[in-house]
């Protein structure tokens, strides 16, 4: 191979600096009560059902909207539209290519990506997502397109008002940056 392939990954950039303790404290309470609120509710409400309401992709959605709010990736629109065209996306690629789940698992991916591009959507957690419906297991199968608004619309709709009444708190934070 030529040197230039190697020579584009050294990298063009220095790494960014380092957050200030306050901003880490601050990412890390709002990600507690993010992550807590819906897991609460999950284990209030669905917990012992065939529902649920915490699911993984959850967890990175979280690093974004506490710990990333400048983030294109962390907004609003990217929030609620990623994770919810790929929860449509992963449905769907189960349904039409179980058994084969390793193929399954990769057109929900790739297909989400694409589409998440092309509506302007990018949230890498939504990749996750459409993952979770295609692997998820029985109680997340049962759920059919169901999956979409419980866990996933639901879900990201209370971390969405969670991020937008704490972020706002702090007089130095402001999110988001963009809604559409």
């Amino acid at each position: 191979m030529r040197a230039g392939y190697f020579r584009k990954m050294a990298g063009a950039t220095q790494s960014p600096p380092r957050v200030d303790l306050a901003e880490i404290c601050w990412s890390g309470l709002g990600s507690l009560l993010g992550i807590l609120a819906v897991a609460y509710l999950n284990h209030q409400f669905f917990e012992g059902t065939a529902w649920l309401l915490l699911i993984a992709s959850f967890g990175a959605s979280a690093v974004l909207i506490f710990g990333a709010i400048k983030s294109p990736l962390a907004q609003p629109r990217n929030l609620l539209g990623g994770h919810i065209l790929c929860a449509l996306i992963g449905v769907s690629a189960f349904k039409l290519l179980a058994p084969c789940l390793w193929v399954a698992a990769a057109v929900a991916v790739s297909v989400s990506i694409v589409v998440m591009h092309a509506t302007k959507t990018l949230h890498p957690p939504g990749g996750a997502t459409a993952m979770i419906a295609v692997i998820g297991g029985e109680k997340v199968h049962n759920l059919g397109y169901f999956f979409v608004a419980l866990p996933v619309g639901t879900g990201v709709l209370i971390m969405l008002l969670l991020a937008l009444l704490f972020n706002n708190l702090s007089p130095r934070r402001r999110y988001p940056e963009f809604w559409f």
